[in-house]
């Protein structure tokens, strides 16, 4: 028991090291590692719990540098279709939605690359950003990184990109989390353990954020471009 507690506590720190690095790739280090200890059932609302705390210490270790323009264009429409896009949950493949995001982040990154000097993305472009993210995720239970594929395009400072996407992450998942009552499902011992990661995940996400207060601008943007374009990979493979 000790040995699993110190090993899930050691993985969730890494996995909050690389979204509070990258802004995005947790949870997918964390879910296989939560669900071979605790079991699937009890591995997603300890993860939730988990989520909260991680995004929630990126925002606060980035407060003052929040973009609340692009923030609230991505919002505005985010939450209401998420909402939306949920009532078709059990309609449409979810598998095929998935595959479609994973295309999507590969070629928005084909596109950055070959578009460097003339990448006209603004904040209002984070309209359809949000609209997307939002949609696809209550679409498919996850958009993946494509929110944070979006605000990579503004080319913000690294810090301000990781706390702005942290603040919209974390909106949405509260929202969709109280409307749908998911912490219905979390009981005393889904709470403690995610309290029990949520440390780690501080922790894992103030490291993540000295690490790129290290990075050169431009390095630090081909590590997330290369970070996306493997999410998209994953995402393509895994319905293959």
């Amino acid at each position: 028991m000790i040995l699993e507690l110190i090993i899930l506590f050691t993985i969730s720190f890494i996995a909050a090291t690389i979204s509070g690095a990258a802004g995005f790739g947790g949870a997918l280090i964390l879910l296989p590692a939560l669900t071979s200890i605790v079991g699937i059932k009890a591995a997603v609302p300890i993860l939730t719990l988990g989520q909260i705390f991680g995004n929630a210490s990126r925002v606060w270790f980035g407060r003052y540098e929040l973009k609340w323009k692009p923030i609230f264009y991505f919002i505005s429409l985010a939450i209401p279709l998420s909402i939306i896009g949920s009532y078709f949950f059990t309609q449409i493949n979810a598998n095929t939605i998935k595959f479609l995001i994973g295309m999507f982040l590969i070629l928005l990154v084909v596109y950055r690359r070959s578009n460097m000097k003339k990448n006209n993305f603004s904040d209002k472009t984070m309209l359809i950003g949000g609209a997307l993210t939002g949609f696809l995720s209550g679409l498919a239970g996850s958009a993946g990184p494509l929110g944070a594929a979006f605000f990579l395009s503004l080319n913000l400072a690294p810090t301000a990109y990781i706390a702005s996407e942290a603040f919209t992450a974390l909106t949405i998942h509260l929202f969709k989390t109280i409307v749908y009552n998911k912490f219905l499902t979390i009981g005393l011992t889904e709470l403690l353990y995610g309290m029990f990661i949520g440390i780690a995940m501080i922790l894992g996400s103030w490291t993540g954020k000295k690490i790129i207060e290290k990075l050169n601008p431009n390095t630090f943007i081909l590590i997330v471009e290369i970070l996306l374009i493997i999410s998209g990979l994953f995402l393509i493979l895994a319905v293959i």
